[in-house]
Formats: structure tokens, C-alpha cells, sequence
């Protein structure tokens, strides 16, 4: 088995450059790490372009022996610790990491679906991994992006998805406002989330409805507010005006899901 050992390796050095999103814009690749993901990026079909393993892990037995099967039928590279580390993203790193191709995304929005997710200005990497994971669980299918929202395949964005980025098609558009105009020619009404308005997203009906979250400082642009059908606001009996971002997107998605299945 040979190891790579050297931290100016050129695989080395071009795995090590996908942590800045131009390298990731101009290589169509992205990095997941940790067994979970790596498991689930198999499971899933993702196109897998290598596979990296830290030496010591596959010696000392930390990483399944289920999974080491199923990484052997990849481009598989055994790094030292020392490199293993330099191309690491995480504190205590689990010894694997992969790189992956982007899916090719279907710029076409689908109109199947009852609800359409839109983010506008999602800047924080930890809030829209877990938006994107909460999507997945209420088994949205799309999620639509603004092109000042924090970058999906950001290392800290693809951690925090838990594997909800390879099921997701991620639609990334330059204009939302015309993106949203054409949603709204497919028969769908814009719902924008504010704090100035009095209509509850409990009283509001969640049927052929494109939801729009906004920046989490400054929330929904007023562009976006502008073309919206209803504003609507989750209530709130304390002091607390409003929301993390993330935690907004689920208790709105989670009252779609109790209308589903009551």
C-alpha cells in the first residue's frame, strides 16, 4: 500500500485548494468528511472522485471494516497523519474524506410539489446546512438559492446538511425576483417571511406556495417583500421579536407537515 507522505504531493495540493469556494466553482468538486458522510455519499449514488485515508485510522480499526470494503471499489489514496491533517476541515478529524462531483443541477424548477423553499441572502454557513437538512426531512426535493447566499458546498455547510445535500437538487439563481416572477406564472404565490405584518403562518394557506426566508440580519429583501402575494410571521408570546433563520424554517415547514398528516 503505498502512502502518500508529503504535504506538497500535487492530489494533495489540489484536494487542499476545494476548501475555497473558486476551486470548488472551477473544479465542479467539493469535499465531504467523517465516515457518516462518506457512508452516506455510497449510499447515496454520489459521484465519488477519490476517497482519502489517514494510515493510522485504517490501521487501528476506527473505520469499519463494512466501510473500507465498500471504499476499495473507489479511487482510494492512504495519506500519513501529518497530510491527513493539513486537508482536514475539523478539529479531531475521523480519518476519511472524499471528494465529490457536483450533481448536475436541473436549473428547472418542478412544480410538483405543494411548497417550494426560496432562500434570499442566507449568509451563514451552519443556519443554511441545517435549512437544507431540514428540508430533506419534510422531503422537499428543490430548494432554491439567491446568489448572496452562503456557498451549499462550503465544508461546513455540506457537515451540517448530514448527508440531506445528496438528495437535494440545489438551484442557485442569479435574479430571484424574476426566478420568483416565474414561480408565480406557474400558478404558485409568493409568501415572504416579515416582522411587519399581523398574518400568522398558522392562519395561511401552504398549498401551491413558494416560502421565501430572508437574511438573517436583515431578512427579506425589499425586492423580494415587493413581489410578494402575503407577508406572513410565526407569533411569539415572549419578548423575542424573531427567530434564528434556521429554526424559523423548521417551525414553518413543520406546520406544513402537521397539516399533511393530521
Amino acid at each position: 500500500m503505498q502512502v502518500i507522505t508529503s504535504k506538497d504531493n500535487e492530489i494533495i495540493k489540489n484536494i487542499k485548494k476545494l476548501k475555497e469556494k473558486k476551486y470548488r466553482d472551477q473544479t465542479g468538486e467539493y469535499i465531504i468528511e467523517g465516515i457518516k458522510l462518506v457512508a452516506e455519499a455510497i449510499t447515496e449514488n454520489a459521484k465519488i472522485s477519490k476517497i482519502v485515508v489517514c494510515e493510522d485510522c485504517e490501521a487501528d480499526g476506527s473505520i469499519p471494516k463494512d466501510l473500507m470494503y465498500e471504499i476499495a471499489k473507489y479511487d482510494c489514496i492512504y495519506v500519513s497523519k501529518k497530510v491527513f491533517e493539513s486537508i482536514s476541515d475539523v478539529n479531531t478529524p475521523q480519518g476519511i474524506l472524499a471528494v465529490i462531483k457536483k450533481c448536475s443541477s436541473k436549473e428547472e424548477i418542478s412544480y410538483d410539489e405543494d411548497i417550494i423553499l426560496v432562500l434570499d441572502g442566507i449568509a451563514d454557513p451552519g443556519n443554511l446546512g441545517t435549512i437544507l437538512r431540514t428540508a430533506d426531512s419534510v422531503n422537499l426535493k428543490q430548494i432554491i438559492l439567491s446568489q448572496n447566499c452562503a456557498d451549499p458546498y462550503n465544508p461546513k455547510v455540506v457537515r451540517s446538511t448530514m448527508g440531506a445535500i445528496f438528495r437535494l437538487n440545489i438551484i442557485e439563481t442569479k435574479n430571484i425576483v424574476e426566478t420568483l416572477k416565474d414561480i408565480k406564472k406557474n400558478k404558485y404565490k409568493v409568501i415572504a417571511t416579515s416582522l411587519e405584518t399581523n398574518e400568522s403562518i398558522y392562519t395561511v394557506e401552504l398549498n401551491k406556495k413558494a416560502i421565501v426566508i430572508g437574511n438573517e440580519a436583515n431578512g427579506v429583501s425589499k425586492e423580494v417583500l415587493e413581489i410578494a402575494n402575503e407577508k406572513i410571521k410565526i407569533p411569539m408570546l415572549g419578548k423575542t421579536e424573531s427567530l434564528n433563520a434556521a429554526v424559523a424554517t423548521g417551525v414553518i415547514l413543520y406546520e406544513y407537515v402537521r397539516r399533511k398528516i393530521k
